[in-house]
């Protein structure tokens, strides 16, 4: 099974450090998570209500012509490979594990494809896959693929019957760049996840937004109430509470920012960026990785058979978590300029 960040118990034990002593920077997950409101009795004691508004309150937020609530993007990356006769699947490397992992276990062939140079090696490449997918913002390296090169890309895989997927977990704080619009194309899947954005990753909510036949297939494998009654009421709530969107939409960034200016104050080689994490492309990243956790700093280290090596930086919080960091910085040797990764 891949690995994961925000593996905290499993840090806890192997370093000998109770799990209330850590830091954990290893996820992306925004540390001002969606405050829950209080639950009506209601979602406890019927079972989920599929004309609750919740779908509504996506296709508002997500500007998508339909969509399907799935109990976090992570279920949708499970099923979506069986829906396919195996053939060849393009998947980035570094990127998230899961995607490769379940085309691979569904008896597809996985292409490695680096995000630094998949642009200018796809043209070539692209009519030789059936499944393109692609994490955008990437996960972890933060690299970014414009609208019109994906839709290009679609426009290519289609033609032959194929599919784009894209991953689109961490790109909420820059909606402009979704490709939530053009979801109704026949071969364009795009998930979405309440996870990252809204930092409540433990209440698996997701959405997979697509044509009307794909998601009716999808959701004849999911079955009847494949997303809890609470997490609906909580994933609708949040959807629809504009002011905090926005407030994340100008914090987040800054946030990102200050953290990629901390890092290289301490001499540490700062790559691309989302506005919940930054990623570390250095061949000291495990070394890294170990000094931090012996400070009870846990980050998600990426070896080079995953892509890297790199380190992957979620945002502190509170001030004094911020203090936390510098602190273990601090007492850090320093990087040295050619410890940095070139593409």
């Amino acid at each position: 099974m891949p690995q994961h960040g925000g593996n905290l118990l499993e840090a806890a034990r192997r370093y000998g450090r109770a799990p209330e002593q850590w830091l954990d920077l290893s996820t992306g997950i925004n540390p001002g998570a969606y405050p829950v409101p209080a639950l009506p009795p209601r979602v406890w004691q019927q079972l989920p209500q599929q004309s609750d508004g919740l779908i509504d309150a996506a296709l508002e937020y997500y500007g998508a012509p339909v969509a399907l609530p799935v109990a976090g993007s992570q279920q949708a990356i499970q099923l979506l490979p069986g829906l396919r006769a195996p053939g060849r699947v393009g998947v980035l490397a570094p990127s998230y594990n899961e995607h490769g992992y379940r085309w691979e276990q569904a008896g597809h062939t996985r292409v490695a494809l680096h995000p630094d140079t998949i642009e200018s090696r796809l043209d070539t490449q692209i009519d030789t896959l059936d499944v393109l997918v692609v994490v955008n913002p990437n996960n972890p390296t933060g690299h970014r693929f414009a609208p019109a090169q994906l839709l290009e890309w679609h426009r290519r895989l289609q033609a032959r019957g194929g599919w784009l997927v894209v991953d689109e977990a961490f790109i909420d704080c820059t909606p402009e760049q979704s490709l939530a619009a053009y979801s109704h194309l026949p071969g364009l899947i795009v998930l979405r996840s309440i996870g990252k954005f809204f930092g409540l990753p433990g209440l698996r909510g997701g959405f997979v937004l697509a044509e009307v036949g794909l998601l009716a297939a999808l959701d004849e494998r999911l079955g009847p109430w494949a997303v809890a009654g609470p997490a609906r009421f909580i994933m609708q709530t949040a959807l629809q509470d504009r002011n905090w969107q926005q407030r994340m939409r100008e914090q987040l960034p800054r946030a990102s920012e200050r953290l990629a200016q901390l890092l290289t104050e301490y001499g540490l080689p700062v790559g691309d960026r989302s506005p919940l994490f930054v990623w570390l492309p250095t061949s000291d990243a495990y070394t890294l990785h170990e000094q931090l956790a012996h400070q009870g700093i846990w980050s998600r280290y990426f070896d080079p058979a995953a892509g890297g090596p790199g380190l992957r930086l979620g945002l502190p919080g509170a001030e004094s978590e911020w203090q936390r960091l510098e602190s273990a910085l601090a007492q850090l040797p320093q990087s040295k300029p050619n410890q940095v990764v070139h593409a």
